[in-house]
């Protein structure tokens, strides 16, 4: 990793040796946003919809976006050919609203950090697929603008610390006795054959594979629906799947210490996961 070839503001150095001012707003506020996106035998999976994502996060925190599309595809294209070309990876792409003194408000100019680093693709082991993993719930006490994927990822962050604590995959979490997403991952449930996601509103990131799984679903011909899900619905359900970039799709078999459906994965997974390969491969 330290050799991985990177690129930062306009050049491509060693991972050892990129370096940022401890003025950089990304660094001392959490002010940017990133992005990841695999990259399956060197070829980018989904970029488009990353990128537009991206674009919106973006937007939505008042910051230019430095690249057109063509200009960050240009970019990923150069990293992932310094680190292995066909190899699996996982791109890392981040921007933040540049060095400036420090105070809060936005500063009046200052140029965007720019930077892009490649790790090799790392799924869950076939083991986790075949026998599903376990989960534990909490409340999510992030902010109120999780569509925004930003780098201040502290609530997340002690999520996911959390769930590792309790030794299992992940955290799901509740507002007010609705479930929201896990630390970094998408939830769905399926119940008698229909898959339930919570809706795409301010309290979830709209993963990119949201809209994925809505494709599968209709290529399946399983009944989906975008809706609230009261926390007794998700114990209740016949199957539990995560959805991420790192997990493409994890079923669940476990919350709390209590068994989900029959404790095994069940057939909705199994298509879905069968359409994912197939769309990789395409």
């Amino acid at each position: 990793m330290q050799d991985a070839t990177v690129y930062l503001n306009g050049e491509f150095t060693p991972l050892s040796e990129a370096r940022i001012s401890v003025l950089d707003r990304g660094f001392i506020f959490g002010d940017g946003i990133y992005e990841v996106i695999p990259l399956y035998g060197g070829k980018p999976f989904r970029a488009a919809q990353h990128l537009a994502r991206l674009a919106r996060s973006l937007e939505a925190i008042g910051m230019r976006n430095p690249h057109d599309e063509a200009g960050w595809m240009a970019l990923i294209g150069r990293v992932a050919e310094a680190n292995g070309a066909r190899a699996d990876q996982m791109i890392y792409l981040q921007v933040t609203r540049g060095v400036a003194k420090r105070t809060h408000a936005f500063p009046r100019e200052a140029e965007p950090t720019v930077f892009i680093m490649s790790s090799p693709m790392a799924l869950p082991p076939a083991q986790a697929r075949e026998r599903g993993v376990a989960c534990v719930t909490m409340e999510d006490r992030r902010w109120l603008h999780c569509h925004i994927k930003s780098t201040s990822l502290l609530g997340n962050v002690l999520a996911a610390q959390y769930a590792a604590e309790q030794e299992v995959t992940e955290a799901i979490q509740f507002r007010d006795g609705w479930l929201t997403e896990a630390s970094s991952s998408n939830v769905w449930i399926v119940k008698d054959g229909t898959v339930s996601a919570p809706p795409k509103d301010a309290l979830i990131l709209e993963g990119i594979r949201y809209g994925l799984i809505e494709e599968l679903c209709a290529a399946a011909d399983i009944p989906l629906v975008s809706r609230r899900i009261a926390r007794e619905e998700v114990f209740a359900a016949d199957e539990v799947l995560l959805s991420s970039a790192s997990k493409e799709i994890l079923p669940v078999v476990s919350i709390d210490g209590k068994t989900v459906g029959a404790g095994v994965p069940g057939p909705v997974f199994a298509r879905l996961y069968a359409g994912y390969q197939a769309a990789k491969a395409a």
